[in-house]
């Protein structure tokens, strides 16, 4: 079973409830583009509107039976979580969205989905993450910034998600997010080609040096972009935690961290691999981005591995992280 262990579904029913319940969100404001949606969250700028690819499952579908992928892992579209509403009102708006993405999985059966919980309140995200547990999703996917700009995943408040995640095993992707506040990536495209990995490097990073990776080890950490750069820089990781007192061992910390093999570069998946092993790596193509892997078995099968490794990276890992099925 091949298995796209990265996607991304705005389920087009999800647009049409946002709508009709737009009254309940008195801190999302929803603008309408066309057919499509941005959305304003507690009067911050708005997002982009949802785009086409994210909503064509028919399209989606048909990439798929081109590129031989029998399933594929989809969280929702980070900015359109909003994590800026208070956290009542995230409970409601994380629920709304999660039961679009189960229903889109029920009716199309070779999509995985991933829950959205609102991480701006850990105990809410906590209890959020467990009932979409209950429901049958294998984890979640979240956001590097649970309350904007400069907010962080290793705070004392968010100690109940964590807990909850470990508790139930689930699988937990951490993304990027649109806007991480640094300006010097708003232009040449930095923003994909740049800005997503150095966003997701320095949030993991600190989970790596607060000891959550190895604390909440039971918790499948998933990180794209073959691990946002941290296999690159583990040397300085571990020099540092060398020379700082009470940080998290960063060789240890790795050790319980997946990452998938959106690289672009069959020699830098074959590195990555080196650090962390081929058996913590799994197919991904954040699909539908143009930034994404279009070719994504070509990739694997040029980076030279084994007969079981390349069997267990093109989906043999991801089937069981993420609990997957074969459908019948």
């Amino acid at each position: 079973m091949i298995i796209d262990s990265h996607g991304h579904l705005v389920p087009p029913a999800l647009l049409h409830t946002m709508k009709a319940n737009q009254a309940k969100f008195p801190s999302v404001r929803m603008i309408e583009e066309g057919a499509s949606l941005a959305f304003s969250f507690a009067g911050n700028k708005p997002t982009r509107p949802v785009s086409k690819p994210l909503t064509d499952i028919a399209a989606r579908i048909a990439w798929m039976d081109q590129n031989k992928i029998d399933r594929q892992v989809v969280g929702g579209w980070v900015d359109s979580f909003g994590y800026e509403i208070p956290g009542e009102e995230g409970v409601a708006w994380s629920a709304m969205i999660n039961e679009a993405l189960l229903a889109a999985s029920s009716e199309h059966k070779r999509f995985v989905p991933l829950a959205t919980v609102p991480m701006q309140d850990g105990a809410k995200a906590a209890q959020v993450l467990k009932k979409a547990m209950a429901d049958g999703f294998p984890g979640a996917m979240i956001g590097t910034l649970p309350r904007g700009v400069g907010s962080v995943l290793d705070t004392e408040d968010l100690e109940p998600f964590w807990k909850a995640a470990d508790e139930t095993g689930a699988a937990i992707h951490i993304h990027p997010s649109f806007d991480a506040g640094d300006h010097r990536v708003h232009d040449y495209g930095m923003a994909n080609g740049v800005g997503r990995i150095t966003d997701a490097m320095v949030a993991v990073s600190r989970l790596v040096y607060s000891g959550h990776l190895v604390k909440y080890k039971n918790a499948k950490v998933v990180v794209g972009m073959g691990g946002a750069g941290l296999p690159f820089i583990i040397g300085r990781l571990r020099r540092n935690a060398a020379i700082t007192p009470n940080l998290g061992d960063p060789d240890e910390a790795l050790r319980h961290l997946y990452v998938d093999t959106i690289l672009h570069d069959a020699r830098v998946l074959r590195f990555v691999a080196e650090i962390v092993g081929a058996d913590r790596i799994m197919m991904g193509t954040d699909m539908p981005f143009p930034i994404g892997d279009d070719k994504p078995l070509e990739l694997v099968k040029a980076a030279g591995f084994g007969e079981s490794e390349a069997k267990s990276i093109d989906g043999g890992l991801a089937a069981k992280i993420f609990r997957v099925q074969e459908v019948v």
